[in-house]
């Protein structure tokens, strides 16, 4: 839509024959299964508190669509089971996507350098990475960091 990004849900509109727009997200799902999810950043919600009847990812099939879009235009409601199950989750990751990618660039002892050489970072960029996951899980090292992320699924 002009002037706006794709992460803002707009208001579905009726016309007079009772078709509404379902607006698609710009990613698989919300979060990628909760590894890029951020406090405020669950599109799912956004759009679902905004007044959309449907939400279903943009990678579905052509004919996926279709259907919900049948579905919602005969006053059904849908929502992709990925980003329900998504909504459903315990607990949204803290971490940033870098964190992340960190974190997983080094889940098997990788030293620093390592890590920076496979995320095209710094050393000390990663080592600062590090240090906010370390403090953001409440752990004292990046293999408790990395369990503890496997544990939760972020990673």
């Amino acid at each position: 839509m002009r002037g706006r990004s794709g992460r803002q849900p707009h208001r579905p509109k009726r016309t007079p024959a009772g078709f509404v727009r379902t607006p698609c997200t710009t990613g698989a799902r919300p979060g990628s299964a909760r590894e890029r999810q951020h406090a405020g950043d669950d599109q799912a919600d956004r759009a679902l508190q905004a007044g959309v009847d449907g939400f279903l990812p943009k990678s579905r099939h052509a004919r996926d669509v279709a259907e919900v879009i049948r579905l919602v235009a005969a006053g059904r409601r849908y929502v992709d089971p990925e980003v329900a199950a998504d909504a459903l989750a315990d607990e949204r990751s803290p971490l940033t996507d870098r964190e992340l990618d960190v974190l997983r660039a080094g889940r098997r002892g990788e030293t620093t350098a390592e890590i920076a050489a496979s995320v095209h970072l710094s050393a000390g960029t990663v080592r600062n990475h590090v240090s906010s996951v370390l403090g953001k899980l409440g752990v004292a090292t990046r293999q408790q960091a990395v369990l503890a992320a496997e544990e939760r699924g972020w990673i």
